[in-house]
């Protein structure tokens, strides 16, 4: 699955007539890390591209395909939109995480629902992020194990966890078997 996300921050940055160095100093990230998102070498966890909406004054759904419509979206079953990948690192060439929005169509929105499909993490290595905001999260498949600040919860199928996004965190699906999530994070404006 190929994302434009790097090519929507570049033309973002660019628009906001930014150079690599403001929007990385902004950010809080190093030039290296905004520059290889950019050119799409690497798929960022979503605290980085978080701080970069914030660093541009865009909503994170601006990288997602956003669009204008005002009214409700429908989703039906079986035809979700082309997904986004993320890592689980800060930086990475391996996709972990799939994302497939359920508002991508829908402007003005304060959260951003997300099915999305969790590789098995086959002991790699990992960092825990942070970043303003909660999140909620549904398991559809699979078993999911949460690191939270200092506690680990194990999610099965049916399960579900509401937390501050502010506390160090991941999301990961432990052993070797894939696992599907409903998730929901809500980024305060």
């Amino acid at each position: 699955m190929k994302t434009k996300t790097g090519s929507k921050i570049k033309e973002v940055r660019e628009t906001r007539e930014l150079s690599v160095e403001q929007l990385a100093e902004r950010a809080g990230l190093t030039i290296e890390q905004v520059s290889k998102i950019e050119k799409n070498e690497v798929m960022p966890s979503l605290a980085p591209l978080i701080k970069i909406a914030r660093a541009l004054g865009v909503r994170l759904g601006t990288f997602l395909d956003d669009h204008d419509e005002l009214g409700p979206v429908i989703n039906k079953a079986g035809e979700l939109n082309e997904g986004i990948s993320f890592s689980n690192n800060h930086e990475s060439r391996q996709s972990m995480l799939h994302f497939f929005s359920l508002a991508g169509n829908k402007a003005t929105r304060h959260m951003e629902p997300f099915f999305v499909d969790i590789e098995p993490q086959m002991n790699n290595p990992y960092n825990l992020s942070t970043h303003e905001g909660e999140e909620f999260i549904f398991v559809l498949e699979g078993e999911v194990e949460i690191e939270y600040g200092q506690k680990k919860y194990m999610l099965k199928k049916g399960d579900s966890i509401y937390y501050d996004s502010i506390v160090p965190h991941h999301v990961h699906s432990p052993g070797n078997k894939k696992s599907q999530i409903l998730g929901i994070v809500y980024i305060p404006v």
